[in-house]
């Protein structure tokens, strides 16, 4: 009998069932293995070095508090100090929601299995994307996000043994650019293999710090002993969720940073449990994003079942695929995703 195909077993995880093992040959497994062949051509002599040694690399674009034009002002011509505005977000203000709805593209350079980020110029990508944020608008401001994969999980261990690779800053930075370039925010995604994930959030501070960057976690990358990304779905719960967002929410008092949003992709019920154990942050913008492929009707179970009993204080994101949801199917529209309630904050293509 044919093992059964990727998006299969996303609706079978989605309908609440233990995580399925992943067949031979999946999409996830030829994901995994290709991700660890071009993260190699990416890092080059990198490796799996922590972010927390690199003194000697080159800083981020500009400094903690700095931003796009609404960034702190410096000195006025006269020589006589201004006051100093506080970091805003790229398009202004403080506060993500209700003003905004948040709409991109997910992926990684080099890796175009890995997203729509992953190809062509990024700078088409961006402008791409904020053309695609302006058609969910509905009564919101368009604000353009570029989610790119910064730890990666991968099918072969690794030196350390964490099966997961990080990607280099200089590929960051760049990102970082485009992202300013167009008044946009740069959400970094963690998919962390055997790696706790605070440690990957820990390790990605010195671009945290910046009023214009987020975190965005896929938890079913996330392993536990004796397990390997691509053979099955990875978990969190909502207290390392919470431990996530008080992390990032001293960062935010430290820094007098706006509002930072904090994405969990879910595909299945099973990948996030104790979600009742999930705590809203100061200066945290919680969003828990629907992952899972199918057609437009499964698509909607499934965020059906994901947002059902909610916490309070939670947003919603909507997560679609360019390629898989249209094989056999179609690509749900703009108009058939803002139909959903509660209406997602964050639209992401993958």
């Amino acid at each position: 009998m044919p093992g059964r195909t990727d998006a299969e077993i996303r609706r079978t995880g989605a309908a609440g069932g233990r995580p399925a093992r992943v067949p031979h040959r999946s999409r996830r497994q030829l994901l995994a293995a290709s991700t660890a062949a071009g993260l190699g051509l990416l890092t080059a002599c990198a490796g799996t070095s922590s972010r927390a040694d690199s003194a000697s690399r080159a800083s981020p674009p500009g400094g903690p508090g700095s931003s796009s034009p609404s960034g702190p002002s410096g000195s006025a011509p006269s020589g006589r100090p201004t006051k100093r505005r506080r970091p805003e977000l790229p398009r202004g203000g403080r506060e993500l929601f209700p003003r905004y709805r948040l709409v991109g593209f997910c992926g990684l350079p080099g890796a175009a299995a890995l997203g729509r980020l992953g190809t062509g110029d990024p700078k088409r990508r961006a402008a791409e994307a904020e053309k695609v944020a302006h058609s969910y608008a509905a009564g919101r401001e368009p604000l353009p996000a570029l989610e790119l994969l910064a730890t990666v999980a991968n099918s072969s261990a690794g030196p350390d043994g964490m099966y997961r690779s990080r990607t280099p800053d200089a590929t960051i930075r760049r990102f970082h650019r485009v992202a300013r370039d167009r008044r946009g925010l740069l959400l970094l995604n963690i998919q962390p293999g055997r790696a706790k994930v605070l440690d990957e959030v820990k390790a990605l501070r010195d671009w945290l710090v910046h009023p214009d960057v987020g975190i965005a976690l896929d938890p079913e990358w996330e392993m536990g002993r004796g397990e390997v990304p691509g053979d099955t779905y990875g978990h969190t719960d909502g207290h390392e969720l919470t431990e996530v967002a008080r992390y990032l929410s001293g960062l935010v008092e430290a820094h007098d940073l706006p509002q930072k949003p904090l994405v969990f992709h879910q595909v299945a019920t099973s990948v996030v449990s104790k979600q009742s154990a999930l705590r809203p942050q100061p200066g945290v913008a919680l969003i828990k994003s629907a992952d899972g492929i199918g057609s437009p009707g499964l698509k909607r179970g499934t965020w059906r079942k994901l947002v059902d009993d909610l916490p309070d204080g939670l947003h919603t994101g909507f997560k679609l695929f360019y390629e898989e949801d249209a094989e056999g199917s179609r690509l749900m529209t703009p108009k058939e995703v803002l139909a959903l309630r509660p209406q997602p904050a964050y639209v992401m293509y993958e």
